[in-house]
């Protein structure tokens, strides 16, 4: 093999490396892009836990109802707790309020009336954290909590499944929009940042490891136990 040729081989055997290499990397960029969580899917994710929240709360207003003694206070507690770090100084005050409602409510449409209604019901929902902290703390109910107690459980919940609903299907979707692409990449490494800085590691993954124990506690973590029943015939 002459020179010239044995030059040439080696300089698309190269070419040919640095091509691999450039594939390897794009395909590396691609999957790692598939991998990040946007802003949205962040905050839809957060709702899930505060979804498994109210599911005990629901569950806490049935034993209240029945029998007060099947309630496990502690761990009442802890999701009273974990609602409010998690779910109203976090996702409400730190994402939504601050960086969501204040850009919907610029938008010319009916869209931007929701917020002053979500905060307001945020409001509402704190009154009720409290309230709920200070009795699952004290470990029981007074013969006159016997039947305010659940029902304020239940209109909490009530409140809520529609609020996340409205949120996640008008609200985030709007505010998407408004952003563009650019921003709402942004946005999405902004919200990791305020993560950090608010929990020091991942929030949301200790936020499904903590109503993971607390389903445990109240028995709620066997999914397969709310399957629902055949209709009936007809």
């Amino acid at each position: 093999m002459s020179a010239f040729n044995s030059d040439r081989r080696r300089t698309i055997l190269a070419a040919g490396g640095l091509s691999l290499v450039a594939i390897a990397a794009v395909r590396a960029a691609g999957q790692q892009k598939e991998a990040e969580v946007t802003a949205n899917e962040d905050l839809m994710r957060e709702h899930g836990v505060i979804r498994r929240a109210l599911i005990v709360y629901a569950e806490a207003a049935r034993r209240a109802r029945r029998d007060v003694k099947a309630i496990p206070f502690p761990s009442l507690l802890e999701t009273a707790q974990l609602f409010r770090r998690f779910a109203e100084d976090y996702h409400e005050r730190a994402l939504e309020e601050a960086h969501i409602f204040p850009l919907v409510r610029k938008l010319k449409s009916p869209v931007a009336e929701l917020p002053d209604v979500l905060v307001a019901q945020h409001r509402r929902g704190r009154e009720i954290t409290d309230y709920i902290l200070k009795v699952a703390a004290r470990g029981g109910l007074s013969a006159a909590e016997a039947e305010s107690f659940p029902a304020t459980l239940e209109s909490f919940v009530a409140m809520y499944e529609p609020h996340t609903a409205r949120e996640d299907t008008v609200i985030f979707p709007a505010w998407k929009a408004a952003l563009g692409e650019k921003r709402y990449d942004e946005m999405g490494d902004r919200f990791e940042d305020i993560e950090r800085k608010m929990f020091g590691h991942d929030g949301f993954e200790d936020a499904v490891k903590r109503i993971t124990q607390i389903e445990t506690a109240f028995k709620l973590s066997d999914l397969s136990s709310v399957t629902a029943p055949p209709p009936p015939a007809t």
